[in-house]
Protein backbone atom coordinates (compact mmCIF):
# COMPACT_ATOMS: atom_id res chain seq x y z
CA UNK A 1 0.00 0.00 0.00
CA UNK A 2 1.48 3.43 -0.73
CA UNK A 3 0.84 6.90 1.03
CA UNK A 4 0.55 10.33 -0.65
CA UNK A 5 0.51 13.65 1.17
CA UNK A 6 -2.69 15.08 1.85
CA UNK A 7 -4.75 17.49 -1.40
CA UNK A 8 -5.21 20.80 0.28
CA UNK A 9 -7.84 23.68 -0.34
CA UNK A 10 -6.99 27.27 0.87
CA UNK A 11 -10.11 29.15 2.10
CA UNK A 12 -8.57 32.64 2.77
CA UNK A 13 -9.33 36.15 1.24
CA UNK A 14 -6.27 37.56 1.51
CA UNK A 15 -4.64 36.74 -1.95
CA UNK A 16 -0.94 37.32 -0.20
CA UNK A 17 -1.67 34.55 2.67
CA UNK A 18 -3.17 32.46 -0.06
CA UNK A 19 0.06 32.59 -1.89
CA UNK A 20 2.24 32.16 1.73
CA UNK A 21 0.51 29.25 2.42
CA UNK A 22 0.67 27.33 -0.81
CA UNK A 23 4.18 28.04 -1.28
CA UNK A 24 4.27 26.32 1.90
CA UNK A 25 2.47 23.66 1.96
CA UNK A 26 3.90 22.66 -1.17
CA UNK A 27 7.52 22.79 0.03
CA UNK A 28 6.40 20.61 2.38
CA UNK A 29 4.92 18.16 -0.43
CA UNK A 30 1.30 18.65 -0.35
CA UNK A 31 -0.89 19.55 -3.25
CA UNK A 32 -2.87 22.34 -2.70
CA UNK A 33 -5.60 21.57 -5.54
CA UNK A 34 -7.39 25.03 -5.23
CA UNK A 35 -7.79 28.57 -3.59
CA UNK A 36 -10.93 30.03 -2.44
CA UNK A 37 -11.45 33.61 -1.18
CA UNK A 38 -15.01 33.67 0.42
CA UNK A 39 -17.65 31.09 1.68
CA UNK A 40 -19.47 30.71 -1.12
CA UNK A 41 -16.55 29.64 -3.53
CA UNK A 42 -15.16 27.02 -0.41
CA UNK A 43 -18.08 25.34 -0.63
CA UNK A 44 -18.03 25.30 -4.39
CA UNK A 45 -14.80 23.85 -4.61
CA UNK A 46 -15.44 21.22 -1.75
CA UNK A 47 -17.97 19.82 -4.01
CA UNK A 48 -16.04 19.81 -6.97
CA UNK A 49 -11.91 19.32 -5.97
CA UNK A 50 -13.45 16.71 -2.73
CA UNK A 51 -10.01 17.64 -1.19
CA UNK A 52 -8.29 16.21 2.09
CA UNK A 53 -8.03 19.11 4.03
CA UNK A 54 -8.72 22.68 3.91
CA UNK A 55 -7.14 25.93 5.76
CA UNK A 56 -9.88 28.02 6.75
CA UNK A 57 -9.07 31.97 7.70
CA UNK A 58 -11.49 32.96 10.97
CA UNK A 59 -12.75 35.80 8.71
CA UNK A 60 -14.38 35.91 5.43
CA UNK A 61 -16.00 38.31 3.69
CA UNK A 62 -19.26 36.54 3.09
CA UNK A 63 -19.04 34.58 6.15
CA UNK A 64 -17.23 33.42 9.38
CA UNK A 65 -14.81 30.50 9.14
CA UNK A 66 -16.16 28.80 12.02
CA UNK A 67 -19.88 28.47 10.94
CA UNK A 68 -17.90 27.50 7.16
CA UNK A 69 -16.33 24.68 8.99
CA UNK A 70 -19.02 23.14 10.55
CA UNK A 71 -21.01 23.23 7.57
CA UNK A 72 -18.59 21.31 5.73
CA UNK A 73 -17.64 18.69 8.45
CA UNK A 74 -21.37 17.92 8.58
CA UNK A 75 -21.31 17.47 4.54
CA UNK A 76 -17.91 15.89 4.68
CA UNK A 77 -17.54 13.65 8.01
CA UNK A 78 -13.85 13.15 6.96
CA UNK A 79 -12.60 16.46 5.66
CA UNK A 80 -9.90 17.77 7.95
CA UNK A 81 -10.19 21.28 8.58
CA UNK A 82 -7.45 23.46 10.30
CA UNK A 83 -8.84 26.78 11.30
CA UNK A 84 -6.17 30.20 11.14
CA UNK A 85 -6.19 33.89 11.77
CA UNK A 86 -4.28 36.93 11.58
CA UNK A 87 -5.96 37.49 14.97
CA UNK A 88 -5.04 35.85 17.92
CA UNK A 89 -8.00 35.46 20.29
CA UNK A 90 -7.67 32.69 23.14
CA UNK A 91 -11.34 31.67 22.21
CA UNK A 92 -10.64 30.60 18.88
CA UNK A 93 -9.31 26.96 20.19
CA UNK A 94 -12.26 26.44 22.02
CA UNK A 95 -14.53 27.35 19.02
CA UNK A 96 -12.35 25.56 16.67
CA UNK A 97 -13.08 22.35 18.30
CA UNK A 98 -16.49 23.10 18.66
CA UNK A 99 -17.18 23.41 15.23
CA UNK A 100 -15.00 20.19 14.54
CA UNK A 101 -12.01 21.55 12.94
CA UNK A 102 -8.64 19.70 13.82
CA UNK A 103 -7.60 22.76 15.41
CA UNK A 104 -6.55 26.36 15.35
CA UNK A 105 -3.11 28.01 14.22
CA UNK A 106 -2.09 31.92 14.36
CA UNK A 107 -1.38 32.52 10.44
CA UNK A 108 2.12 33.53 11.66
CA UNK A 109 3.01 30.20 13.68
CA UNK A 110 1.69 28.55 10.24
CA UNK A 111 5.41 27.56 9.15
CA UNK A 112 5.68 25.63 12.83
CA UNK A 113 2.73 23.53 12.94
CA UNK A 114 2.77 19.86 12.88
CA UNK A 115 0.72 19.57 9.75
CA UNK A 116 0.63 15.56 9.64
CA UNK A 117 -1.13 15.57 12.75
CA UNK A 118 -3.53 17.45 11.22
CA UNK A 119 -3.52 15.99 7.51
CA UNK A 120 -2.62 12.46 7.75
CA UNK A 121 -1.30 10.63 4.95
CA UNK A 122 -3.75 9.21 2.65
CA UNK A 123 -3.48 5.55 2.04
CA UNK A 124 -3.64 4.63 -1.77
CA UNK A 125 -4.47 1.23 -3.27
Amino acid sequence: MHTRKARVLIVDDGTAFRMAARELLERRGYRVDGEADSVATAITLVERLAPDGVLVDVYLPDGNGFQLATRLRDTHPGLAVLMASGEIDASFYARAAACGACGFVPKNQLAEVDLEGIWLEVRIR
